[in-house]
Order: structure tokens, then sequence, then C-alpha cells
């Protein structure tokens, strides 16, 4: 028999080998039904770019679900998920087998990268790597794709996407809603904005600087990697973490390169800050005009408040998307 201290030893052993198990296991999901392209389809092809991890898996399956359920040419879209090396077969398995039509590819984001370039931020969930895996879609996206559109992962697309693709971006390098009643201001620390020189880096755009979210986002890739814009939101990452200039992630950095030349693309295309601010996460209410892509950005997230049966109104507009069957959804980050 065992020695106690050996079988108590063992025990533990076996509680942590269960819960590891358990922790690596994704959230599973019913089979999405099949969307095929009709008879006026041509061969266009749509890329879409989202990152894909185990917190948000949930939010994302939802979107992709969204995007093909509107679509007039489903058949066309090809998705680009981003992801860390750790859980891509997983990731991958249950991208297949939850949407076994879908045309997909996972690209690998090293998270090296980012790893001593990313500073603290109001919250914790915008300071993980795979936040800034968007920074790099040049790098990770095969060279044969000249445009992308990005889609964060709490968004849901309730329109034919191929109004967003066909956008004309003229000389732009990317297209997004702006939102220029924003103070733009509170987006950056005093530090920032007391020094000439980057406080000046406004004073020469094409027009005035405007707030805009980068969860939606129509690229050219082909001028991303011509004006070499990796390089430039790097920079000002660097920049951050000597000099504190601002307070919330991945996003001030694309303000500091693109407010004031970003092609204006319809509200309707991101009807965002569903989610709430990003400490209370309060419920809030559509803005004003049509709706085509709704964004829980912020800090509540449909799926969570709904699990906790404290949902907000407008969480019942995200359900009907959500393919979650059972699971325990965890966090890699």
């Amino acid at each position: 028999m065992p020695h106690p201290q050996k079988l108590h030893l063992l025990t533990i052993t076996l509680i942590l080998l269960i819960y590891i198990i358990a922790a690596l296991r994704l959230p599973e999901f019913q089979e999405a039904p099949a969307f095929r392209n009709g008879k006026e389809c041509n061969d266009t092809k749509i890329h879409i770019a989202m990152t894909l991890d185990a917190t948000y898996l949930r939010g994302s399956v939802a979107g992709v679900f969204s995007i093909i359920q509107h679509s007039s040419c489903p058949e066309n879209t090809v998705f680009h998920f981003l992801t860390t090396h750790r859980l891509s077969t997983a990731l991958r398995h249950t991208i297949a087998t939850t949407f076994p039509y879908l045309n997909f590819h996972l690209h690998h984001f090293n998270t090296d990268l980012v790893k001593n370039k990313i500073s603290t931020s109001i919250r914790r969930a915008l300071d993980q790597p795979l936040n800034y895996a968007r920074i790099y879609l040049a790098d990770l996206l095969p060279a044969t794709v000249h445009r992308v559109i990005y889609f964060d992962s709490d968004v849901i697309v309730v329109d034919d996407v191929v109004k967003l693709w066909e956008i004309n971006l003229n000389s732009h390098v990317l297209g997004a809603p702006e939102y220029c009643h924003a103070n733009f201001t509170h987006y950056f620390t005093p530090k920032f904005w007391s020094n000439p020189y980057f406080s000046g880096v406004f004073k020469h755009r094409h027009a005035k600087p405007c707030y805009f979210n980068t969860g939606v986002m129509v690229i050219d890739m082909m001028k991303w990697r011509r004006f070499k814009i990796t390089e430039k939101l790097e920079k000002w990452m660097e920049i951050q973490k000597r000099y504190r200039i601002y307070e919330l992630g991945s996003l001030p950095p694309f303000l500091l390169v693109f407010a004031g030349d970003v092609k204006a693309v319809e509200h309707r295309w991101n009807q965002h800050g569903l989610g709430g601010d990003n400490v209370e996460g309060l419920c809030r209410d559509l803005h004003s005009g049509p709706v085509s892509l709704l964004h829980w950005s912020g800090k509540g997230k449909p799926w969570l408040r709904l699990d906790s049966k404290r949902p907000c109104p407008l969480d019942g507009l995200w359900a009907p998307y959500d393919l979650f069957k059972h699971g325990t959804l965890i966090s890699d980050r």
C-alpha cells in the first residue's frame, strides 16, 4: 500500500493534470449551415482577417457566421485567422468542424515581436500580444493579398460584406468610419500634447485628425507595404515605452499614423461601443442611423453577459449568431 504522503502527492498530480487537460479544451460549437454562391457571383475573392484565440473564440465564431450568412457570395470570402502557435492545431480543428465549407487560412503570429514593445493600458485585455497582430498583417498575409478587411472578434455583420469590400480608398492606405465629434485629445497624455515633436505629427495631415476604431478597417496592403506602415506603428510603440504618451493599448499608434489620412466609411459599418466603456462595461444604445455592423467594443462582451443572465438589451442581437454548444471557455492569454 502506498505511503500516505506519496498518495497525497499522486492525487495532487492527477488533479493538476485534469486541470491542464480541461484548460486546453476549447469550447465546442454546432456545425453552421452551408451557405452557397448565387448564380450572379463571379470569382472575386474577399479577404477578411481576424484574430483567433481561446478567450474570444465564441465571439469570432459568431462573427464569421454572421458574415457568411449575410453574404451574397459566401464562397468568395477567404478568412485569414491570426493566431499563436500554441493552440493553432486545436483552433484549426474547431473552425473546420464548425464551418466545413469555409475557405480559411491560419497565420501564426510570433508574440515575441511585440513582447518588449507593449506597455500597460487601462484594461488588461488590451495588453495581450494578439491585439497587436493587426500591425503585422503585411508580414503575415501572402503578398498576393492586395486588400483585406480587418474585423475584431466581437463584431456581428448584418449586411453584405461586399459593400464594405468595394469602397474606393482612393489614395488612402486605410478606410474606416470616423468619429470627428469625439474629443481627440483624450486619447493621449498631457506629456504628448506638451511635446511639440509628438503633437506636431497631426499638423500636416490631409484633413482634421479624427478618432476611428481599429476593429473595422479596410486596408490596401500594397500601399501598407510601400509606405512601411508596420515600421511607423512600431516606432510609436517604442516612443510609448519611453515616454508614456497614451493609455489605450494598440489603438493610439494607429491614430498617430493614420488620423487625418483615413478614407471615411459610413458609420453604419461600425456601430461600436456596445460593450460599454473600458472600466464599467455598462449597457449602451445604438447610435442613430442605419446598421450594417454591430461592435461590442469595450469591457462587456455579449456571450459573458448572456451566460451570467445579466444581458444588456442589445446583446439579444448577438445571440442568434452564437453557435456555442458546450465546454468551458478559458483564457490562453
